[in-house]
C-alpha cells in the first residue's frame, strides 16, 4: 500500500484499538451502565461506532442511500426533530446485542473498511445525502470519508474512556 493508505489504515486501527480497550474485561451488565448524565453506554457506543463506520464505508461504494439518502429531514429542527423525539437507532441496543456480538460485528466492519482503504480510488467521490448537517450539493471523496471515520472513532473513544473510568476506574491510556 502507498504511504497515504498505510497512514489511513494505521491511524484508524490505532483509534479502533483505543476504543475497544474501553470494553475489555467488562460484563454485559457493565456495558449497559450509563455512568454519566448521558444515556450513552459502552455497549451503545460500540454499536454506534460499528454501524456508523459500516454506513460510511458503504457510502463510498453505494452513494448517499447508504447513509439514509432517502430520509425526509424537513421536520428536523436541530433539537430532537420537529416536535417529536429524534432517536438515532445506531445507539439503541437490541436484545442479544452483547459486547461479544458487537465486538465481533465491529471486527468484521473493520476488515471490510480496511480492504476498502487498500483498494478504492481515494479520489472517487459521492454526493452527500440531503441532511441539515451537510453542506448542500457537497461531494466527499473516499479519502475524506476515511478521515471522517477516523475522527468519529477517536471522538467516541474519548466518550467511551470517560464512561469506562466512571464505571470501574479503568483508563484507556494511563
Amino acid at each position: 500500500m502507498s504511504t497515504e493508505r498505510t497512514d489511513i489504515a494505521s491511524t484508524l486501527g490505532k483509534h479502533r484499538a483505543l476504543f475497544l480497550s474501553t470494553v475489555r474485561d467488562l460484563t454485559d451488565e457493565q456495558g449497559l451502565l450509563p455512568s454519566t448524565v448521558s444515556a450513552l453506554t459502552l455497549t451503545s457506543l460500540l454499536k454506534h461506532v460499528a454501524d456508523t463506520e459500516k454506513g460510511w464505508a458503504e457510502f463510498i461504494t453505494k452513494g448517499p442511500a447508504a447513509l439514509g439518502g432517502d430520509v425526509d429531514w424537513s421536520a428536523f429542527d436541530g433539537d430532537g426533530g420537529g416536535g417529536g423525539e429524534f432517536v438515532d437507532t445506531r445507539f439503541v441496543v437490541e436484545p442479544g446485542e452483547t459486547l461479544a456480538v458487537l465486538t465481533a460485528r465491529y471486527a468484521e466492519v473493520a476488515r471490510t473498511t480496511d480492504e476498502l482503504v487498500a483498494t478504492v480510488d481515494l479520489d472517487s467521490a459521492q454526493p452527500l445525502p440531503k441532511a441539515p448537517w451537510f453542506e448542500a450539493g457537497a461531494n466527499w471523496s473516499a479519502r475524506r470519508v476515511f478521515l471522517h471515520i477516523i475522527a468519529e472513532t477517536a471522538q467516541h473513544a474519548g466518550h467511551a474512556d470517560i464512561i469506562r473510568e466512571a464505571i470501574d476506574g479503568a483508563k484507556t491510556m494511563g
